[in-house]
């Protein structure tokens, strides 16, 4: 699913009006028709007594008219309030204002007041929407307040008012929290940023009908990877055998996380890969033996460390880094993976990407077949810097995959993928029970997998992120997020 800027999504709006053609005010009552679907669909309007809807005067307080007038011919009698911001509101707010007061009257707002919000209510935010350019303030400000206070349920129609779709909020603006918002047709850029979470809440998709052909004909470098999206590995023809599947070479493990290669392997041998050779210290040769038969165990020649590396022309890839530690002679191990490794795809996790970080010369010698999975704070390690804002970390992403021509996997909730051709793919699965130790090992060996099935950096990157977020969920509906652990998620791989 490709996902647009603010400028875009509004000429894909007018792209839809022109070439429907529909009237923007039938677009929007497409719009509050869906919106007000969903409300019905879930039960929320059922099980509060009072429904409250707080409208500013452009086109999202226009919609959140609509909303009022479908649900007072539904049966409800919403309190609709207006705050009297401006001077001047959108044609399309005016005619909804008109349709709903031939049925009720509206409760305009024009100065700081007490609204009789309880927690027992539900209350519909549409105040601002996604074409906002500045902060929130006066008597708006002082509106977003009183919802955020209310301690009732809250619903932002489109997107939170006072918050920026695709840039950074400053840190005193004043923006709804809600605990749900129903968006139209795509996700905002702002729904997949660390630092938005209380003021996104949970988000809803409703489909508007808007132009498909505006979709394919226009370019963005940001995605959604969802069902419908996620790339398919192949079904398997009849007389494959073990080779046909690639053999990789898994280098993990230092004295007290051999777990860190079990896990790592298992999760490998998971998805699909024809034959696991897994590298590790001497320490580490009776665990794997035993928890991970199905492995050929190469042992170091280090008790308890990984300092050697051997031949590598048999291997179709290499996963390297969890639990390995930092050891000098670790570090000299990496350096010589990636001076001799030009020719195979590598993922590169954990303390190798922090020995990375501290060699940085290494950076310019991997190979173009490399994936980095960092987290945040390795992320940053690897940059040498923070940023200021999720935005500037994307554009800092862009940069740092580009420069260096390697797909890097950003972890986290809505895990992004991005490639040397500047694309973004932000992922759909996954939850926070997998905020747990191993979960990254699991991921290093799912993509290292695929990799040595010869699938293109990018789309292992992509298919392997929401595989592995996939079975935390399986995982996380089995056990529960508290008690999920990375045993679970290897478990919970289906391809």
């Amino acid at each position: 699913m490709k996902l647009f800027t603010v400028e875009q999504i509004r000429q894909w709006d007018a792209y839809t009006i022109t070439n429907e053609p529909i009237t923007s005010v039938d677009l929007m009552e497409r719009a509050a028709g869906a919106f007000t679907e969903w409300l019905l669909r879930t039960g929320l309007a059922e099980t509060h007594r009072e429904i409250f809807i707080l409208c500013g005067m452009g086109n999202n307080g226009g919609d959140g008219l609509a909303i009022a007038r479908l649900l007072y011919q539904a049966g409800y009698r919403p309190h609709v309030y207006v705050v009297r911001h401006s001077e001047r509101s959108s044609d399309d707010f005016k005619i909804n204002l008109q349709r709903y007061e031939s049925l009720a009257s509206v409760q305009w707002l024009e100065d700081p007041q007490t609204l009789p919000l309880n927690e027992t209510g539900i209350i519909i935010d549409a105040l601002l929407g996604s074409g906002l350019t500045r902060a929130a303030s006066g008597l708006l400000a002082h509106t977003i307040q009183q919802i955020n206070a209310s301690k009732a349920e809250v619903i932002s129609v489109d997107i939170a008012s006072g918050l920026f779709a695709d840039q950074a909020n400053g840190p005193d603006d004043v923006i709804v929290q809600p605990t749900h918002t129903v968006s139209f047709q795509v996700p905002k850029l702002a729904f997949l940023q660390p630092k938005n979470a209380p003021y996104v809440g949970k988000w809803h998709l409703v489909e508007i009908g808007l132009s498909q052909v505006y979709v394919e004909q226009t370019p963005s470098p940001y995605f959604y990877t969802d069902t419908r999206a996620v790339p398919i590995l192949s079904d398997r023809e009849s007389f494959s055998n073990k080779g046909t599947f690639g053999h990789a070479l898994l280098m993990a493990g230092s004295y007290g996380k051999i777990g860190a290669a079990v896990l790592a392997s298992r999760s490998c041998l998971r998805s699909g890969v024809g034959l696991l050779t897994v590298q590790v210290p001497r320490c580490g040769y009776t665990i794997i033996q035993t928890s991970v038969p199905e492995a050929m165990c190469l042992t170091d020649e280090h008790e308890t460390e990984l300092t050697q590396l051997n031949e590598l022309s048999k291997y179709s890839a290499v996963g390297i880094g969890p639990g390995m530690g930092q050891a000098k002679a670790s570090q000299q191990l990496l350096r010589q993976l990636i001076t001799q490794a030009q020719d195979i795809p590598c993922v590169i996790d954990a303390d190798a990407l922090n020995i990375l970080s501290q060699e940085r010369d290494l950076l310019e010698q991997l190979p173009a077949t490399t994936i980095l999975t960092p987290h945040p704070k390795e992320f940053e390690r690897l940059l040498g810097k923070p940023w200021k804002d999720d935005y500037e970390k994307l554009q800092l992403l862009q940069d740092f995959s580009t420069r260096y021509r390697v797909v890097v996997v950003l972890k986290g909730q809505h895990t992004v993928v991005a490639s040397p051709d500047g694309e973004f793919h932000f992922n759909s699965t996954g939850n926070a029970g997998m905020a747990t130790g191993g979960t990254g090992d699991v991921l290093t060996g799912v993509l290292t997998a695929l990799l040595a099935q010869k699938i293109e950096p990018k789309e292992a990157a992509i298919l392997g992120v929401y595989r592995h977020g996939e079975a935390g969920d399986r995982a996380a509906a089995r056990r529960g997020m508290v008690a999920l652990t990375a045993g679970d998620v290897v478990e919970g791989l289906r391809w």
